[in-house]
């Protein structure tokens, strides 16, 4: 182990230096104190960087509170599991601050932040992690027989067993500037050096007016700068670029980004190109607005940047990398008011020219000629054209010590154009291609490799990634992964893992094959039985995958021979299954056999043993896809809050939790989440669920309409549940009141024989019963006469398909004698939509001879309040059903598929003549959630005859 040069390190505790000190090197060193304090890893941190103060760097050192930040504080957390933390710190800070997501604070006010989440990090790791700031300056790295060793400006040499380089965005270059002009005294090459803003506003000689060059974001903070009432008040500002381009604004209102499936889109430039150009043109179509496909197209960037090659990439560099800057890095909206208000007081002039010549004036300053042949007569230039991007031109004695190397071959190489370095994951790779050196990078340094990557979200997720990463280096876990078997007679043979780290019992190739299945369960997307079978078939022995099988087949209704996988799992399992894969199939087959409460606790034990089992918890949580093991909504919660020390900032997890926070009512918690964990994993289908839930019960209709519409054509096409998805889509045109859109969705999305089994029932069947409870025009139907169940089918205009198609697609077991109170509910939901009195009132007698005590009392009684609502007996229906809603909750499922029953009772008391009822009923709902549909029915509200329900 290696360790500082003045001996601090404790012994057994591995050193890791970081390069660097503003928000990446800090960032690295919260989410190791983090890493190293969830594993009892004891760690010492060396934090190398003469800045006064760690946290800052170029990007949040500034002292003006007008410098705000382009991102959201929505978006800028530092902890990707809990990411309303900045917005949190700042309400704690100043609780006359409301706690507002869609807000641009201050860049000064986000290097406190970090600066002070890294001590409540050291703070929670007890004295196990340890950080020093060593205020001087790197020169070089060199690798050591036990690590790396970091060469410092003071004569120190900083031992490590890693090191992470972390320099942040270059300094700002100026290679464009002609002699004449980078020698001036009355040129100023780097806007963020100390004071160098400050010697404009002393500035009372020379001529007023100010050229930056420039255009971006930086020259937009300078402009504010220069010409706030600290200046002189006669000063003009003028901005020159190639392009004369502006940032663009974010939206005055906080948009949902609508992310592309990219699986078709090529991989060359051209065709990359064109694809985003028919992306943004439907988001524009749709939405209204470019802004959410440009924000969409940061979660897969990446991705696509990865498929070009270097040419291409070089070609981006050229033709298109301005156009996406302009677009992509937005000025904040107060920004870009002020910004307008500048440009219409002509105190801020924008034009496309290039500096040419410079000379000085008499009396101080400079004229300027630009290169379309104007001059500018100025105090003072600045230089506003942003960081450099050639890692080979920054004269960084760091970088180039490791793109040199001392000695032998260089450390390091640079990556596209000299983007940055080339990595492996975050790891650097030398000029021989090894990345077997203890030397890490993120950020900026890795541009070249991921293109988006200087933004605090991205640099946030790298940095929690590769402290993972390092702590497996220098400081592994005890590896407790032999399986028994033995190699020759001798040595225990490593196992593969699982996507959670889980050891495997299998071969290499059956474990990537079920891997690729569970991540498919873990992301909700269709195929994942197709790969969990092909690894029985490459290892029949493999335990693990027969019990998955079984359980989405049981479960989930995957196409699968349950009994013949469960048979299979057991057998495997006693034959070379370890403790947690016998468990688990145990579990499997107590949930396949029925066995319900002793296969909830048994599954409750395995995840109390075993929590990273992500196909157990799958199991246990209700979800789409899952019932879940209880029907007690605080223990679902509970069991999903108790998770969190073992998943940490994992998207599947943080998915989960975003579900679990909508129905808590915590909406606004439980959208960060989702847009956290989409950020990590686009197709995350749990944080769109999330998502969809908070849109729906906040009363964004329009907004979820559109923004899940583009999902379920886009990312939805995989998903194993999109009849569900797009049940949540019709739910909001019904709330808007566009019954042909519904009509649309349910024969395109929801039809039989398209949805069978159980989603028919529970989506398809469902949507048509409160279509036609919805849908009632109260003030009309008098008039028209439309006739009650017992007299015909529902009529009118807005009538709903018929519900017998979706009956046929359905197995008769699911409507005679459904197994869980969830299932029994919309068993009797979709026979009153058919008007079969005779089935709904055997579905009675089975659940109350159940031995479940919600079926026998709950479902039971909802039963027979939908058949006296069928034969139009109202006042003896709602009186069933209002003394059934506070019980409703221990059914399961979710708070919108359940308001199906609050919406017939609503339609019951109106026909009952209870207009009070149902009007107290609206304005509850309505204080809760808006919706165009429930107040066009508060108007219509008023004492008349009952009218029809259909049959």
């Amino acid at each position: 182990m290696g360790a500082p040069a003045n001996g601090s390190a404790r012994p057994g505790r591995p050193t890791v230096a970081i390069v660097g000190a503003g928000a990446a090197g800090s960032l690295t060193a919260l989410h190791l104190a983090r890493t190293a304090a969830r594993r009892s890893s004891g760690l010492e941190l060396v934090l190398i960087d003469p800045a006064e103060r760690r946290a800052r760097g170029v990007a949040f050192g500034t002292s003006e509170d007008q410098h705000l930040l382009n991102v959201p504080a929505s978006g800028m957390s530092a902890l990707p599991e809990d990411p309303g933390h900045f917005v949190a710190w700042r309400h704690r800070e100043d609780p006359a601050q409301p706690a507002e997501p869609y807000v641009f604070a201050p860049r000064r006010q986000w290097g406190r932040y970090l600066d002070d989440t890294l001590e409540d990090a050291l703070r929670n790791a007890l004295g196990e992690v340890s950080v020093r700031h060593l205020r001087t300056e790197a020169l070089g790295i060199r690798r050591t027989a036990d690590g790396a060793a970091v060469r410092t400006a003071s004569g120190e040499e900083i031992a490590a067993d890693a090191v992470v380089v972390a320099p942040g965005l270059p300094e700002a270059g100026h290679a464009w500037a002609p002699d004449s002009l980078a020698a001036s005294p009355f040129f100023v090459p780097d806007p963020w050096a100390p004071g160098a803003l400050e010697v404009i506003r002393r500035d009372r000689v020379g001529p007023p007016d100010v050229l930056l060059v420039g255009t971006g974001l930086t020259m937009v903070d300078v402009a504010f700068s220069v010409t706030d009432p600290r200046n002189r008040s006669d000063r003009t500002v003028h901005a020159t670029s190639r392009n004369g381009r502006l940032p663009q604004a974010h939206a005055t209102q906080l948009q949902l980004a609508a992310i592309p499936d990219i699986s078709d889109w090529g991989g060359t430039l051209e065709e990359i190109r064109a694809e985003v150009h028919r992306h943004v043109a439907e988001v524009l179509a749709s939405a209204g607005d470019w802004r959410p496909a440009l924000d969409g197209l940061r979660f897969r960037v990446q991705e696509l940047w990865s498929r070009l090659g270097e040419a291409d990439r070089v070609a981006f560099l050229a033709r298109d990398a301005g156009t996406w800057g302009v677009h992509r890095h937005r000025m904040p909206p107060s920004s870009a008011a002020r910004i307008a208000t500048l440009r219409d007081q002509c105190r801020l002039q924008v034009g496309a020219a290039t500096v040419v010549a410079a000379e000085p004036l008499p009396a101080g300053g400079l004229r300027v000629t630009l290169s379309d042949g104007s001059e500018r007569e100025v105090g003072w230039v600045v230089n506003c054209t942003g960081p450099q991007t050639d890692v080979r031109r920054l004269d960084n004695p760091v970088l180039d010590d490791l793109l040199r190397g001392r000695g032998g071959a260089a450390l390091a190489t640079p990556a596209t154009a000299g983007l940055g370095l080339r990595t492996r994951e975050g790891r650097l790779i030398a000029a021989d291609g090894s990345t077997d050196a203890p030397l890490w990078t993120l950020g900026a340094m890795r541009r070249g490799d991921l293109w988006e990557s200087t933004a605090i979200p991205e640099i946030r997720a790298q940095a929690a990634a590769l402290s993972r990463s390092v702590l497996d280096a220098v400081a592994p876990l005890p590896r407790r992964l032999a399986d028994g078997r033995l190699v020759g007679g001798h040595h225990p043979v490593a196992r593969p893992r699982d996507p959670l780290g889980l050891p495997l019992s299998t071969t290499t190739d059956a474990a990537a094959a079920y891997n690729a299945g569970l991540e498919r369960v873990m992301r909700l997307q269709d195929g994942a039985e197709a790969l969990l079978r092909r690894a029985t078939e490459l290892d029949p022995g493999f335990a693990l995958a027969h019990a998955a099988l079984a359980m989405l087949g049981h479960e989930a209704g995957a196409d699968a021979d349950v009994q013949a996988s469960l048979t299979a799992a057991r057998d495997a399992a006693r034959e070379r299954g370890d403790e947690r894969e016998q468990s688990l199939v145990s579990v499997v087959d107590q949930r396949v056999q029925d066995v319900r409460r002793a296969g909830a606790d048994a599954l409750m034990r395995h995840i109390a043993a075993h929590p990273r089992d992500v196909l157990a918890v799958s199991a246990a949580v209700p979800t789409i896809a899952f019932s879940g093991v209880t029907d007690v909504q605080q223990e679902a919660w509970d069991l999903v809050e108790g998770l969190a020390p073992a998943y940490g900032d994992h998207w599947w997890y943080i998915s989960l939790l975003a579900f679990t926070r909508q129905d808590q009512g915590r909406f606004e918690e439980a959208g960060l989440l989702a847009e956290s964990a989409l950020s990590c994993e686009p197709s995350s289908g749990h944080a769109v669920h999330a998502q969809t839930h908070v849109l729906y019960e906040t009363g964004q209709h329009e907004t979820g309409r559109v923004w899940l519409d583009h999902w379920v054509t886009e990312s939805g096409r995989s998903a194993s549940h999109a009849a569900h998805f797009s049940w949540h889509a019709a739910l909001h045109e019904l709330a808007i009141g566009d019954t042909e859109a519904v009509r649309r969705r349910y024969y395109s999305q929801l039809a039989a024989p398209a949805v069978t089994g159980v989603r028919a029932l529970i989506d398809s069947a469902s949507l048509l019963w409160r279509w036609r409870v919805t849908t009632t025009d109260w003030d009309g139907a008098i008039e028209r006469g439309l006739p009650t169940a017992a007299g015909g089918a529902f009529a009118g205009e807005m009538s709903p398909p018929p519900v017998e198609p979706v009956l046929a697609a359905v197995d008769a077991g699911l409507l005679t004698r459904p197994e869980t109170p969830f299932v029994a509910l919309h068993a009797a939901i979709a026979l009153a939509a058919a008007g079969d009195l005779p089935r709904l009132a055997g579905l009675a007698r089975h659940c109350r001879s159940s031995s479940d005590a919600v079926v026998r009392g709950t479902v039971a009684a909802v039963c027979d309040a939908l058949a006296a609502a069928v034969e139009g007996r109202w006042a003896e229906a709602a009186a069933l059903l209002t003394d059934l809603l506070p019980a409703l909750v221990r059914v399961g499922g979710s708070a919108a598929q359940r308001e199906v029953i609050e919406e017939t009772l609503l339609l019951c008391r109106v026909n009952a003549g209870d207009a009070p009822g149902a009007l107290a009923l609206l304005d509850q709902r309505l204080d809760r959630r808006p919706s165009p549909l429930d107040r066009r029915r508060l108007t219509s509200l008023a004492p008349r005859p009952p009218v029809g329900v259909p049959g």
